[in-house]
């Protein structure tokens, strides 16, 4: 029997990696990523054309039910065709035009981190986490309820990975919070746990509202003074087919109103709320898109808009949502190409619809995530963390995300080519048959000539017989356990904190268990 060593390899190079970063420090975060490939593309040009003008037929010939009174009046001043009767606005295709023409191809988020701002639009790719999940689950205490404890824990969790470029919205529901204030205490921990750009709740003129002025406070402004300089997006979606109501229509106008990001997101699945066929699923999408954003425009020319998309397939026999297929794929690419033919930025995601954290997680994201960067969508979200089709945000899914995200980061760096990389002089030194290990251009490079994964398991034979194979899955619960426990929050003015407190305390006074629609 071969001698046992004081550690093995693979518990060598993780002591290693951890005393690099520091104990309790954040992994390095990712910088920005920009995407130098030609955008993949699967719709020639008169394709593309055809689902435009086809999008357009659907906003003049047959409209969306707005129900909201001062929506359809800012569409009826923008042009639009109101009949308050029933509530549907019809849109010619030449207003949509002429208000999408304010609609900026790119514009900036600012963070309270200055190095972290949010650069949206162009070839820059941006990952954010699970969203709008109502359970979170770990293989430590299982699936439960969402809480403002696992909210917090999401942020910590992301933020020591660092592996995103906004931290999200509402990234688990925390129930244990009354609804009226729920979206209060989900800003200030927006606030003390990250300091990257954040997200609104996507329903509630209310609770935009107060996104607004706790993100002033953050960024130690005005209110009005936000506009000229934003901070914030909300991901909100419509009531496909063709329906938004109110409260979603409150959130829309106040955001747009000052000025901050609206990334409207119609839930087009085929086959349920959208035609089953892929063409007819992006018409709807396009045209339900195009109707917020000229809504936006009309109250605020030069609000910065993202058009979205999440068109899938479902079950057809069951009616349950599906992620990561061949379907969604090309709807991903398609999208894209759609967004470049109207001047927009694209959102989309890298989703799956595994109930656990598994090969179908791993490879349903996978194939989303590949498509989403090919495409060049500028903001794909729920990158980390997104399990069972939305219903749960998983911490070992966090996990193993950031490896898929940190992987992608590697893959996106230029390549370098200069002579030295080309080794001639260093093939010429080793002899037919021989090995590089120990050559000085080896020696040179070898801590940063590869990807050095975070949570793959690269040890030889011996140790995984010796340790005990592990997979990837219990692996993550480890990681994510000492990032928690090693979790340091980022620098916060101890003023701003209190200041927030404070405005949350009031606030929550104010609005009581009824003052506000969830």
């Amino acid at each position: 029997m071969r001698a046992m060593t004081d550690a093995s390899p693979t518990s060598r190079r993780r002591e290693r990696a951890r005393a690099a970063r520091g104990a309790g420090q954040p992994l390095a975060p990712l910088p920005r990523l920009t995407n130098r490939w030609a955008p993949l593309e699967i719709l020639d040009q008169e394709q593309v054309e055809r689902i435009v003008t086809a999008a357009y037929r659907v906003l003049e010939e047959a409209g969306l039910e707005i129900r909201n009174r001062a929506a359809r009046d800012a569409f009826r001043r923008g042009g639009g065709i109101v009949d308050e009767e029933s509530q549907l606005v019809r849109l010619g295709r030449e207003v949509v035009e002429a208000h999408l023409a304010h609609a900026p191809s790119s514009f900036v988020l600012h963070a309270r981190n200055p190095e972290r701002h949010l650069h949206v639009g162009g070839n820059v790719v941006n990952f954010g986490p699970v969203n709008g999940a109502p359970n979170v689950r770990d293989a430590v205490a299982g699936r439960r309820y969402g809480s403002i404890a696992a909210f917090r824990d999401i942020l910590k969790l992301c933020h020591a990975l660092g592996v995103l470029h906004w931290q999200g919205g509402i990234v688990v529901e925390p129930v244990d919070v009354p609804v009226p204030v729920r979206h209060l205490a989900t800003y200030q921990a927006h606030v003390e746990c990250a300091d990257i750009v954040w997200a609104a709740r996507g329903v509630g003129g209310v609770q935009a509202e107060d996104a607004i002025a706790i993100s002033a406070l953050e960024h130690g402004t005005s209110v009005e003074a936000l506009a000229a300089r934003p901070t914030l997006l909300t991901v909100t979606n419509v009531n496909s087919p063709r329906r938004l109501d109110e409260e979603i229509l409150d959130n829309i106008l106040v955001m747009a109103r000052h000025g901050q990001c609206v990334v409207i997101t119609p839930f087009t699945l085929m086959g349920a709320m959208a035609p089953v066929t892929l063409a007819g699923a992006l018409v709807q999408q396009t045209a339900e898109a195009l109707a917020v954003v000229a809504l936006c425009q009309m109250v605020r020319p030069g609000t910065p808009c993202v058009l979205g998309g999440f068109t899938s397939n479902v079950d057809m026999r069951s009616g349950s949502p599906a992620f990561g297929t061949p379907e969604y794929v090309h709807a991903v690419i398609a999208g894209a190409q759609i967004g470049r033919r109207l001047g927009l930025p694209v959102r989309t995601s890298a989703v799956n619809a595994a109930p656990t954290v598994d090969a179908q997680a791993t490879y349903e994201t996978a194939f989303s995530l590949q498509a989403a960067i090919l495409s060049h969508s500028h903001l794909v979200n729920h990158a980390a963390g997104w399990l069972e089709g939305g219903l749960s945000a998983s911490l070992e899914k966090i996990v193993v995300d950031a490896e898929l995200l940190r992987h992608w980061a590697a893959i996106l760096k230029p390549v370098s080519f200069d002579d030295d990389d080309l080794g001639v002089e260093a093939i010429k030194a080793v002899p037919p048959g021989g090995h590089f290990f120990g050559t000085a251009h080896t020696l040179a490079r070898y801590q940063t000539a590869f990807y050095q994964p975070l949570l793959s398991d690269w040890s030889s034979f011996e140790s995984w017989t010796e340790a005990g194979a592990r997979d990837a899955t219990t692996r993550a619960t480890a990681l994510w356990q000492r990032l928690l426990g090693d979790y340091q929050p980022p620098p916060l003015d101890p003023g701003v904190r209190e200041a927030i407190a404070d405005y949350v305390a009031r606030r929550t006074l104010e609005l009581g268990a009824g003052g506000a629609r969830a």
